[in-house]
């Protein structure tokens, strides 16, 4: 079973409110054995809108990133993100 990423863009507007997002989505996203190995930093933006918050968390399988976003735990974090960032989000599955 091949490894997912997530692999996320953001603009923050609002930084409390998306604090409040941040440390709630961690705990969501480590429940379903995601780990973070990009987490703001410096980064090169060569095309598409610049979204200064580049997050790329890596998960078991590309199920369980799903599943991550769909749960109850992580659709409440994201409450607290919407209104306080502009973002994208997509899962990759890693090559075997």
């Amino acid at each position: 079973m091949a490894e997912a990423l997530w692999i996320a863009h953001v603009l923050v507007t609002d930084a409390a409110r998306y604090g409040d997002y941040a440390s709630r989505a961690t705990a969501a996203i480590a429940a379903h054995g995601g780990v973070f190995i990009a987490r703001g930093g410096a980064y090169e933006q060569l095309e598409g809108p610049d979204r200064p918050r580049n997050v790329v968390a890596r998960f078991p399988s590309l199920q369980a990133a799903h599943d991550c976003y769909h749960s109850a735990a992580y659709q409440e974090a994201l409450s607290h993100a919407k209104g306080a960032a502009e973002r994208e989000l997509v899962i990759v599955e890693l090559a075997e």
